[in-house]
Order: structure tokens, then C-alpha cells, then sequence
């Protein structure tokens, strides 16, 4: 038996830092949407009780540091599972790119493997399992669109936003998540109206959502990598709806509701810009 999974990246309409927990983490509030860009794994069951990570990405760690690996190692040891399993990576999501592609991969090794070893787990048990793995791993495992509170695990499903393009421009360099953490300092955090988004959603209000865009690790980046601050005002000056880095970045995502315009802003991007994308929200 062999089973394909789709593990579709995410993009952050708001992200807000609430403070820091006693566990080390921060104390978060996001607002997330999945989006038409997704890598593609195949999961194979191994007779040998061992997993194997293979890629077609260099960026890609087949070890121990891979989430799908952990994820099929956890379910392992959780369920005492004698099985092994080889997890091939088609790779599409950019790496450190703040799209969660890692966490969406593993959250696709733990719906595969949940089919192949039948463990007949609910998706909020997955989620519980992927949260030991990562902060966006919950939210993955759900897909759609919801807020994920707490470090990310507290997951609360919200209506899909209204039809759009998101166009999504990623910098040569990989940020990573940790040191942009690291960063914050709480006293200059820029709040987002986290509440406001999720009534622009409610209301279905194309331009309530393009009003509260809104990362509260944004500025941290921006300050550390000033070629993200570029594309994002090049995205602007392009003509996007509105325009927002992903995550801890650095991708940048523009927002665009007419067709003749994401032309412009993709092509526009395409000058001075190796990795750019134009998809559409899953959203559900």
C-alpha cells in the first residue's frame, strides 16, 4: 500500500505575541489560512522497522532534524509500532520561508501513517500528537482556516476567506523561527486587531481582511533582513490589496481580488525576485 498526501502551506493573516510563557515559548494568537501551494508526500510501508526521509530538495534534512521523520517517530514509539515506513518529499513549499512547509509535512506523515498503521486517531488527537512536534503542526493537521492560540496548539475553526489571489514573493535567505523569537522585545510589540480580522472573516468583508492585516514579528525582520522591507514595498508599489510578511519570514504575501493585477504584481516581482508564486486560499 502506498498512500500520497498533500501537506499545503499556510500563510498568516494576523499574528499577535501576547508575551512570554514560563515554558519558554511566547503566548500567541494567529489567525491562519491554508493556501494552493503544497508539497506532496508518498509514504511506503517498510517491512524493516526503520524510516527512511528522502527528497528531491537539498534544503530538506533526511534525519532525525525532518518534522515528518519526527512525527513518524513519535507515532511509533506512542503506539509501539513495529512497522517501518519511507516518506518521499516532493518539495514546493520554500524552506525557512515561514509557510510552514515542515510542519504541514509532518502533519501529513501523521494523517498517512494514522491510515496505514490503523490507529484510527480523530483529527484532534492527531493535532494533540503534532503540537509535541511544533507550533504550527496543530493548525496543519486541522487545514482550513482558524485561530490557534496558546504556542500555537489551542485550535478554533473560522469561516474560509473570501476568493482572492495571494501572491507570495520569498528572498534568496531562510530565517530562522528561534532567533527571530529571540528578538522580540515585548515593549515594542505592534499589536494586530486580531479580533477585527476575525469579524472581517465572519462578515465574509474582503476589505475588512485587507484592513487588519497585521504580524507582530514583522518588524523584528524587517529591521534584521531589510531585503524582505524591499519586497514588501515593492509588492505595495505594484499595486497588491494589501501586503504582509508570513510568519517569522521572509516570505511576503500580497493580496489581490482582480485578475489584470496579479499580473502586474507577479510579473513586477519576477524582476528582482527568484521565487514567486500566484495560488489561490484553500481556506477550508
Amino acid at each position: 500500500m502506498r498512500l500520497l498526501v498533500k501537506a499545503p502551506a499556510k500563510i498568516n493573516l494576523s499574528l499577535d505575541i501576547l508575551g512570554k510563557r514560563s515554558d519558554g515559548y511566547h503566548e500567541i494568537e494567529m489567525v491562519m489560512t491554508t493556501i494552493d501551494l503544497a508539497d506532496r508526500l508518498e509514504l511506503v510501508p517498510l517491512e524493516e522497522d526503520r524510516i527512511e526521509v528522502t527528497s528531491q530538495s537539498r534544503y530538506v534534512p533526511d534525519d532525525q532534524r525532518n518534522l515528518a521523520y519526527q512525527a513518524a517517530n513519535l507515532l511509533k514509539t506512542k503506539f509501539q509500532i513495529q512497522q517501518g515506513v519511507k516518506i518521499s518529499i516532493d518539495k514546493a513549499i520554500p524552506v525557512a520561508a515561514g509557510l510552514a512547509g515542515g510542519s504541514s509535512d509532518a502533519a501529513a506523515a501523521l494523517k498517512g501513517l494514522n491510515q496505514i498503521w490503523g490507529l484510527h486517531l480523530s483529527t484532534n488527537e492527531l493535532a494533540q500528537i503534532g503540537s509535541e512536534i511544533g507550533s504550527d503542526v496543530s493548525f496543519c493537521v486541522h487545514g482550513g482556516t482558524a485561530l490557534a492560540q496558546g504556542r500555537g496548539e489551542k485550535i478554533s475553526p473560522l469561516p474560509t476567506p473570501p476568493n482572492c489571489w495571494v501572491i507570495l514573493a520569498k528572498p534568496e535567505i531562510g530565517v530562522s523561527t528561534a532567533e527571530i523569537y529571540k528578538n522580540v522585545n515585548m515593549k515594542n510589540v505592534v499589536h494586530p486587531n486580531t479580533k477585527a480580522m476575525i469579524k472581517a472573516l465572519k462578515e465574509q468583508s474582503y476589505e475588512g481582511i485587507c484592513n487588519h492585516l497585521g504580524n507582530a514579528l514583522e518588524e523584528v525582520t524587517l529591521k534584521m533582513y531589510p531585503e524582505v522591507a524591499l519586497i514588501k514595498e515593492q509588492m505595495e508599489k505594484f499595486g497588491a490589496d494589501a501586503v504582509l510578511m508570513s510568519g517569522s519570514g521572509p516570505t511576503v504575501f500580497g493580496l489581490v481580488q482582480h485578475d489584470s493585477r496579479l499580473h502586474r504584481v507577479y510579473n513586477g516581482l519576477r524582476g528582482f525576485c527568484s521565487q514567486v508564486f500566484a495560488v489561490r486560499m484553500l481556506g477550508h
